[in-house]
Parts: structure tokens; C-alpha cells; sequence
């Protein structure tokens, strides 16, 4: 499948994924699955509609929900997850996300990570940019942390010196909204993720020039639902060793 066609398929998803998320009321919103901890009803509607639209495309699908489906020896194998920040879902707050990438032998392809509540979609295709709603985007030119406002998913132990700090609730869009410059960082202090969490925004965030590591210098791409990293995305190189230095020593 070549970039475009598996961008509109990602569409396609992604719109089926609203309609069924959509659908529940604010009772089962907040109903929670049976399968891994911290999991909602919501996450397993959506990943059942978004599973309907991918499947028969003939890739490979690995998903938070439901693990791995599909031909096990296709080219492309695309990274689900069905809603990323299922606690803002759940609870009406308007910051959550369906992120997929798509994977080939050679790493992330291409990408869309799209906010459930507002309808804006990010997409990036390796070597070719990133984009908000078809408008090319780019990472700020910020170098130092006190001119920095910087995502986190928990308070950190320490104030590193930024400028100010915001807990969004969703690793996907907080790197995509790097890749934009709403932020100039994202840091993860109090959990690890896995390839779903991240490998969406993080190939939006890097071809939009943003910098995104592993806060143990670990390799990110990786298609093993077990293997977690540190997530870490700053605007430019500089604010990275900034922030290495403050918040990962």
C-alpha cells in the first residue's frame, strides 16, 4: 500500500472509532473492560471498529486491546492505539486520541494521531513531513527550559525550571502538539510505554524537527508489546540536554 492509501485508511478508522466512541452515553463511558488493568468498555468499542475498518486492508495490526491480528508475514504492520487518554474520554474532557503508525522494515512510515473530541488529525510520512489538518507544522525554536511550557504525565519530584508545566493525559497528542510548538517538551516521570503510546506521535514530532529519546538511550522503534521506554521530546537539541540534565539525572 503506498503512503496515501494507507492515510485514508487510517481516516477511515478514525472515523469509526469516533462513531462508536460517540455512541456510548456518559454511564458507559465510564464502564471499564475486562481485560488489562485500567482498561474502559470504551477502549474495547473502539478498538472493535477500528479493527472492522483495518483488517480486511490486509495488514498487520498490533493493538493495545487486542494484541496482534492479522497476516503474520505482511509488510506493514500498523501500531493501534484506539484511544489514547481513556480517562479524559471517559470523563468528558476533551483530550484524547486514536493514534496508528504504520511500520515497515525500515521503521515508522506514516502516521495519524487524531483527537477524538475535536476532530484534529495529525499526520505525519517519513521523509516528507508532518502536518495538523493538512497544515504543515513545525517544532519550536526554543533552547532553554525557563522559556519552556513542558507536558508531563506526573508532578515531578523536583521543579527542573521550566517556564510552566501541563498534565494532558495523552502521550500521542502531547508529542504531536511538540511537533506544532504548543509545547516545547514532553517528559515521562512516573510510568514507561509501550510501541502504541508513542510511535504514532513520535514519527509526527520528528518529522516536524522536534527531538524525541528514550530517557535510557533505548532504540523506540520496536513492534514488542512488552518492551516499554521513557518517553522524552523537546523542540530542539539544545532544550533536550537541558532537560537530560535536570530531569533524568
Amino acid at each position: 500500500m503506498t503512503t496515501g492509501e494507507l492515510l485514508a485508511l487510517f481516516d477511515a478508522a478514525f472515523d469509526a472509532q469516533r462513531e462508536a466512541v460517540g455512541a456510548l452515553d456518559r454511564v458507559a463511558r465510564r464502564g471499564r473492560g475486562d481485560g488489562h488493568p485500567g482498561q474502559y468498555a470504551l477502549d474495547v468499542v473502539a478498538d472493535v471498529a477500528i479493527l472492522d475498518v483495518l483488517q480486511p486492508a490486509g495488514v498487520a495490526v498490533l493493538s493495545e486491546e487486542s494484541g496482534r491480528t492479522g497476516p503474520a508475514d505482511a509488510a506493514i504492520t500498523v501500531v493501534v492505539d484506539p484511544v489514547d487518554g481513556s480517562t479524559n474520554c471517559a470523563r468528558g474532557i476533551p483530550y484524547w486520541a486514536i493514534s496508528l503508525c504504520a511500520v515497515d522494515a525500515d521503521g515508522p512510515l506514516c502516521a495519524l494521531v487524531a483527537n477524538g473530541a475535536t476532530g484534529e488529525r495529525n499526520t505525519a510520512v517519513r521523509g516528507q513531513g508532518a502536518w495538523r489538518d493538512g497544515e504543515e507544522i513545525h517544532a519550536a525554536t526554543t533552547k532553554r527550559l525557563a522559556d519552556s511550557v513542558i507536558g508531563i504525565d506526573h508532578l515531578p519530584p523536583r521543579d527542573w525550571g521550566a517556564k510552566q508545566y501541563r498534565g494532558l493525559g495523552s502521550i500521542a497528542l502531547g508529542l504531536c502538539d511538540v511537533a506544532t510548538g504548543g509545547l516545547e517538551g514532553w517528559v515521562q516521570i512516573g510510568s514507561f510505554a509501550a510501541p502504541w503510546d508513542y510511535l504514532g506521535g513520535l514519527l509526527v514530532a520528528c518529522e516536524a524537527g522536534a527531538q524525541v529519546v528514550d530517557g535510557q538511550d533505548r532504540e523506540l522503534v520496536t513492534l514488542d508489546p512488552n518492551v516499554l521506554r521513557q518517553i522524552v521530546a523537546t523542540a530542539t537539541p539544545e532544550l533536550l540536554a537541558e532537560v537530560r540534565g535536570v530531569a533524568l539525572s
